[in-house]
């Protein structure tokens, strides 16, 4: 059980890591800085769609697209950027 909510607690965040990541690579493409009056789940699908346009991530389908697939896609896709022995993927 333990073990569940550490798996949890390590999506989270690398979820926060990507979206880091995600907003300097927004900024290195000349999209300007997301409004703190922005919501998170709009700023995470910002971020999705700006990572699918560029290529770094295949979309999901029409059909499943959602707040929760798409954070599991930002995770997916920072988990292959990371190096192995990164703290967050222990």
């Amino acid at each position: 059980m333990k073990k569940n909510k550490n798996k949890n607690n390590n999506d989270a965040k690398l979820l926060k890591k990507a979206m880091e990541l995600g907003f300097s690579f927004a900024k290195k493409q000349g999209y300007g800085d997301l409004e703190k009056t922005v919501s998170s789940t709009e700023r995470v699908e910002c971020i999705y769609r700006l990572l699918i346009q560029s290529k770094q991530i295949t979309p999901l389908a029409v059909d499943q697209e959602n707040g929760v697939n798409m954070k599991h896609k930002l995770v997916l896709w920072i988990t292959r950027l990371l190096p192995p022995d990164h703290e967050l993927l222990q």
